[in-house]
């Protein structure tokens, strides 16, 4: 099959959407399909198309939130190259401005298309509407609108990647078309021990400063509101307060990093708390076998792919009591769960001194992933394509046939395409899920 994913975020971008639309790649192409990928790239002016590795970027200005760009929904110096590619199925990853760009062409060649949900856009509109209620409540419900807008008529088939992300179209946005929950795998050999160059490992917990017997949480992601960063902080100042030698490490950067460094000032978290900054993508498995247990006080995610990587590097998780977690992390199995700052920090405390029920949590961590393998997250996408070339055919053949009928009706006895014909837009129905 030859598949062409979208997408306005993808490496060197390090983001959750990125790391999905990468390994789908990956995924597919182990499975022996040519996968191409559209998407923007760092430069204003520059167009650029990697054929080896089969990426396209095309021109993009910064917006001004993280690494996000914006480029033109409809590039025509790349059509020509995308027409040569003779796709087979259309993959959005965005809503925005390469998703746009997809859904033109899906429509305009005549290509199946197949959207997945990654972002829960609802929970970002602050940046718009800077916490204000009245302002914030319009952005929702534009959110709201256009989410279903670009999944209702557009996608022959829908993806999400949990349970959470369905219950908001199903339950608050009221979707009823079939959805479809695949969540998103990864590669997990990369965080197998012996995969790991563990005398790197002691070397960067000794270069942190952190000694023997330091229990250390792991955090990564992006220093942002919409992370919680500050209720984690809150935790830590309760935990230091009764035992000092838990510490707290964060990896990633953010337009709040400044802020949450000054909070942890204030605080006085300052031999507690470490801001690592950005770390090299291949570089992660390294950071998650360096501590003891994995973190996390986010409530917007949609996923959260860190957790699972976690996981796969056989380290316990205390998560905040998340929809989004819920497949992934099961109470006093491989993990814990969390809902006020009091209870993390009792949390923290009781993972760090039970060693018992911490070897407990060890043992079910790396088999709980088994769903998420790289094998599992291509079979289900391809199974979802298939059904979206099915759709695509039997809304085609049911055109035709509603075509055919009125040209009969009209009395046409050739094959000859009426030009008034051409206006009227017919979709079928799908089953609700």
């Amino acid at each position: 099959m030859r598949i062409g994913l979208f997408t306005d975020s993808y490496p060197p971008f390090i983001n959750g959407v990125s790391t999905s639309v990468e390994t789908l790649k990956n995924a597919l192409e182990e499975k022996g399909h040519i996968v191409y990928v559209v998407t923007v790239g760092q430069d204003a002016t520059t167009y650029s198309y990697d054929e080896e590795k089969k990426i396209l970027k095309v021109p993009g200005l910064p917006l001004g939130i993280y690494d996000y760009r914006a480029a033109s929904i409809y590039p025509v110096k790349v059509i020509k190259t995308i027409k040569s590619w003779e796709l087979d199925i259309i993959h959005s990853h965005t809503e925005l401005c390469m998703g746009i760009f997809a859904r033109l062409l899906a429509k305009q060649y005549h290509i199946p298309l197949v959207h997945t949900y990654h972002t829960m856009y609802k929970d970002y509109t602050y940046y718009i509407s800077r916490n204000h209620k009245y302002f914030d409540m319009g952005c929702k419900k534009a959110v709201e609108y256009l989410s279903k807008f670009y999944c209702d008529d557009t996608a022959n088939a829908f993806i999400v990647p949990t349970i959470k992300t369905y219950h908001l179209f199903r339950d608050e946005y009221h979707y009823n078309k079939e959805i479809y929950i695949v969540p998103t795998g990864i590669d997990s050999s990369r965080f197998n021990k012996e995969n790991v160059d563990l005398p790197k490992v002691n070397e960067i917990r000794k270069k942190l400063g952190y000694k023997k017997n330091d229990f250390v949480y792991l955090f990564v992601g992006r220093m942002a509101q919409e992370k919680n960063i500050l209720f984690l902080l809150d935790a830590m100042s309760k935990v230091k307060s009764k035992k000092n030698n838990i510490k707290l490490l964060l990896i990633g950067d953010g337009p709040d990093k400044d802020e949450y460094e000054s909070k942890m000032k204030e605080l006085g978290l300052q031999d507690s708390v470490k801001f690592f900054g950005s770390a090299p993508w291949n570089d992660m498995p390294l950071y998650y076998h360096m501590c003891q247990a994995f973190i996390t006080a986010s409530v917007t995610e949609t996923q959260g792919l860190t957790v699972i990587e976690a996981l796969a590097a056989e380290k316990p998780v205390l998560c905040i009591e998340d929809e989004a977690f819920h497949t992934m992390v099961v109470d006093k199995l491989n993990g814990m769960f969390f809902n006020d700052i009091e209870t993390c920090a009792s949390k923290m405390l009781e993972l760090a001194a039970d060693k018992k029920e911490y070897n407990s949590l060890l043992k079910h961590t790396k088999g709980s992933i088994k769903q998420y393998s790289l094998t599992s997250f291509a079979d289900n996408v391809l199974e979802v394509y298939k059904v979206a070339i099915e759709n695509f055919n039997n809304k085609k053949d049911f055109s035709n046939m509603v075509h055919n009928t009125v040209k009969k009706l009209l009395g046409k006895k050739d094959g000859s395409a009426d030009e008034g014909l051409s206006l009227i837009h017919i979709s079928e129905p799908t089953r609700p899920y």
